[in-house]
């Protein structure tokens, strides 16, 4: 699950963060997909799965903490149009440092190029 490490060696914390969000987004998708095939059983026990998994992560970022990041980012770059998006989106995902949810920040960065 992580690159360039063999199944008996440790990983460090960060390495550790990246697998747990790895498999909190699995069990995301497969809960959509198990609601879409109609299988709410299946679903139900991603859920469940999904709870464990969240437990071991950060607490995730507000929508509104991140648009105080990403309004303070826009002003300090001078972006003034949506020809700037990656240089926005990437200067706000390194000020959440991964405790935001990447598909929340990409809505609140369009938001505000909008």
């Amino acid at each position: 699950m992580t690159k360039g490490k063999k199944p008996d060696e440790l990983i460090d914390d960060d390495g550790a963060l990246t697998v747990l969000k790895r498999l909190a987004k699995q069990r995301k998708e497969s809960i959509e997909q198990f609601t879409i095939g109609n299988r709410p059983e299946k679903a139900e026990e991603e859920k469940r799965e999904l709870v464990i998994v969240e437990s071991f992560l950060p607490a995730q970022m507000s929508r509104e903490e991140i648009m105080k990041i990403a309004e303070a980012k826009k002003a300090e770059l001078g972006i003034t149009d949506k020809t700037k998006f990656g240089q926005l989106m990437g200067a706000v995902s390194k000020e959440t440092k991964g405790a935001a949810d990447g598909n929340l920040v990409k809505e609140v960065v369009e938001s505000l190029l909008n």
